[in-house]
């Protein structure tokens, strides 16, 4: 017969509770372990990333950017009337002088307003002659009237000093002397205002003519004009070049204004580089440039910055300072480098891969006597295209992680390989 054992369930039951404790306890220090054990150190394949020496001396401030060869003298070619192109005499990629005619037009609406404004001129200037006639032959016989009129006057004077003389013998009538006095008179106003008349038709025949004048040349200037628009319909280069574009077909009807062919010398060419709008805020005129034709470099100088931001780039013109490389012609591609200043004793780096000047970030230094870099705040200062000074953090001999490292934000430290 079996006896039952008192207290054995309660005792397993207490070894299955300390057991179940022993291991809460055991978890809960392990996990607290495992959380103070500092992160595993991360490692880098040296070969892959970029590494330089701080150093100290001179830095060259530059920018850098992308631009082509235009032309410095282009000169577009508009319609001065509307026309019909009928036919093209010179095509683009042609040498071209001032006198050769690129392309003929046609407007016979022009050429008969032409011919209408000559008839006109023609027109005025027999006017002018009709009306400078008719001037000369009124003072003809003004002056004819006035002659008379002065030998009348002068003809009763003489009557009247006869009748003085008579008078004072006797000799003649009271009446008659009295006459003659009254005639004289008479003749006086009338050969002054015969005198007045001729002055007055003196001084009027240059007013007349004068406006008639100003008719004639008003229709000649106009013919002239209308002339000169039909021999624009002779359409010519106006300078010695190459014919670069002529984006017109034969039988296109044209409007005054509309571009018909673009003629530019080439032999005088300037670059227009393309700089970032956060690196082109020191860029000044007159400063020393370098432009790369991948023939070739030529030195030159900054002659113009665009006061406008395009799509993030502000255009900047450079002159050239020296013959160009061979192989040099419009809408060739560049790259242009412009030196901004030179700082003479400054602490500087190669620009890293992350930060921009005058801005504080964290790069990997290089530990002595290890294979470890650790994060550094490094205070970074004026920047150029493949350096940077560095205004504190960093010593010459240092060195650095320029690539980027991003990757490796959550590390203070790294290992390379």
């Amino acid at each position: 017969m079996d006896v039952p054992r008192k207290g054995v369930a309660a005792k397993k039951r207490k070894r299955r509770i300390m057991i179940t404790a022993a291991s809460v306890l055991g978890l809960i220090l392990a996990t607290v372990a495992i959380s103070r054990l500092k992160p595993a150190v991360p490692s880098v394949d040296r070969s892959t990333v970029w590494i330089d020496t701080v150093k100290r001396g001179p830095m060259v401030r530059q920018v850098r950017g992308l631009g082509t060869l235009v032309p410095e003298d282009i000169r577009w070619i508009p319609a001065n009337t509307e026309g019909r192109v009928d036919k093209i005499n010179i095509w683009p990629g042609t040498k071209v002088e001032p006198g050769d005619v690129i392309l003929e037009l046609s407007s016979p609406e022009l050429e008969q307003s032409a011919h209408e404004a000559e008839s006109k001129a023609k027109g005025a200037e027999a006017d002018l002659a009709t009306s400078r006639a008719t001037l000369q032959r009124e003072l003809l016989d003004q002056e004819s009237k006035s002659a008379a009129a002065h030998s009348a006057s002068e003809q009763a004077k003489m009557e009247r000093q006869t009748n003085d003389q008579l008078a004072k013998n006797g000799l003649v009538a009271d009446l008659v002397y009295k006459t003659s006095k009254i005639k004289e008179e008479e003749c006086q106003k009338s050969d002054e205002i015969e005198q007045k008349r001729l002055a007055f038709a003196h001084d009027s025949i240059e007013p007349q003519l004068a406006a008639k004048q100003a008719a004639v040349d008003q229709a000649n200037q106009l013919a002239k004009l209308k002339f000169d628009q039909v021999e624009a319909l002779h359409v010519r280069a106006g300078m010695s070049g190459v014919l670069q574009q002529l984006p017109v077909q034969i039988g296109q009807r044209l409007k005054v204004g509309d571009n018909l062919a673009r003629v530019a010398d080439p032999t005088k060419l300037k670059a227009q580089v393309k700089i970032a709008e956060t690196q082109a805020k020191d860029i000044q005129i007159g400063q020393k440039a370098i432009i790369d034709t991948r023939n070739g470099v030529a030195n030159g100088h900054v002659t113009r910055v665009d006061p406008a931001v395009e799509q993030g780039t502000v255009n900047v013109e450079v002159a050239f300072d020296e013959p160009l490389p061979k192989g040099a012609r419009p809408d060739l591609s560049v790259d242009g480098t412009i030196e901004l200043e030179h700082l003479d004793d400054v602490i500087y780096v190669g620009r890293p891969a992350f930060g921009q000047e005058n801005n504080t970030v964290g790069m990997f230094k290089l530990v002595n006597g290890t294979s470890e870099a650790a994060r550094t705040p490094v205070k970074l200062g004026k920047s150029s295209v493949n350096t940077i000074q560095i205004l504190d953090g960093l010593q010459p001999g240092d060195q650095v992680i320029l690539s980027d490292t991003s990757a490796w934000d959550a590390h203070d430290r790294i290992r390379l390989n």
